[in-house]
């Protein structure tokens, strides 16, 4: 075989092998509120 057909085959083979790899889900996770309402005390009813 020639480089050049080698070459093709080679990068096929590679690309094959890429697109069959199985795929990682990343998991997000919200953060948690940094402060809270305030409570109402009656003040200004």
């Amino acid at each position: 075989m020639s480089n050049a057909t080698r070459i093709v085959l080679g990068l096929g083979l590679l690309a094959f092998v890429a697109a069959c790899a199985p795929k990682v889900e990343e998991v997000v996770v919200a953060p948690a509120p940094i402060t809270t309402e305030p409570a109402s005390t009656g003040k200004y009813k």
